[in-house]
């Protein structure tokens, strides 16, 4: 490791598992002082006792409160923000015919305005970066194409692909780049669908993203695929890249 970012402060939410516990090791390996959010603090706490410089904290992301809370909690210890990550979100597969405006509602509450509250709560102390301020968003493919059964999470995830470059264009002449992973079929246990089927080993995904090159490199991602894009954007390498959305999914979305 190069130690890219020694001495930074990061957060990361929905960090006690998969895709943000890989981003947040990989923050803290490069020397980042990070964070590790999570509304299971348990597991945020499990996550953050195997890594070195973390510090495990409980945030409900729907909750004005509990967001102001962390962020007084960093501002008062370390007075600034460097890096945001805004990962935490929720899986939702459900058929058209049983959707409601209500369900679709409770969606878009973790899974967007989350990422809304986070970011408006934290952009006071990404101002005051030694190094300019990062934010990355994770967004999905599916908030990049239509999907079935999808609808809830797929509007959330395009609405974080907008959020990203609308905060980018706000925040550009405060030095704060605003970027997003959009991971495609990652080994979470989100892979898991509601039959607890897991959606990797489906003869279907086999068949269609496997055999026949669907997905490219035929496997599916795993976290640590996409924490080193993740790294890219949160550090100095990418301080004249914003607004922009990566799809980080074996090119799936090359084959569509």
């Amino acid at each position: 490791m190069q130690h890219r970012l020694e001495g930074r402060i990061a957060l990361v939410t929905g960090g006690g598992r998969g895709i943000g516990e890989s981003i947040a090791r990989r923050l803290t390996q490069e020397g980042a002082i990070v964070w590790v959010a999570d509304i299971d603090e348990p597991m945020a706490r499990s996550v953050a006792e195997t890594l070195d410089r973390a510090i495990a904290a409980r945030v409900d992301i729907t909750d004005d409160r509990s967001v102001a809370q962390l962020a007084a909690t960093i501002e008062a210890r370390h007075g600034r923000l460097d890096i945001l990550v805004n990962n935490a979100a929720i899986l939702d597969i459900i058929e058209l015919s049983k959707l409601t405006a209500a369900h679709c509602a409770r969606v878009l509450e973790v899974n967007l305005n989350g990422a809304v509250r986070v970011s408006l709560a934290m952009v006071p102390l990404l101002r005051k970066a030694t190094h300019g301020g990062r934010i990355l968003n994770t967004a999905s493919v599916n908030g990049l194409r239509g999907t079935p059964d999808n609808i809830p999470y797929s509007i959330a995830k395009g609405g974080i692909v907008n959020l990203t470059r609308c905060l980018a264009v706000d925040l550009g002449a405060d030095n704060i780049t605003v970027n997003a992973v959009a991971p495609g079929f990652i080994d979470t246990r989100m892979s898991l669908m509601p039959d607890g089927t897991h959606e990797h080993k489906t003869q279907v995904f086999e068949d269609v993203y496997i055999k026949y090159g669907r997905i490219p490199l035929r496997r599916p991602g795993k976290p640590d695929d996409v924490a080193g894009p993740a790294l890219f954007f949160c550090s100095d390498d990418s301080r004249y890249v914003t607004g922009q959305i990566l799809a980080v999914d074996g090119g799936m979305l090359s084959t569509f």
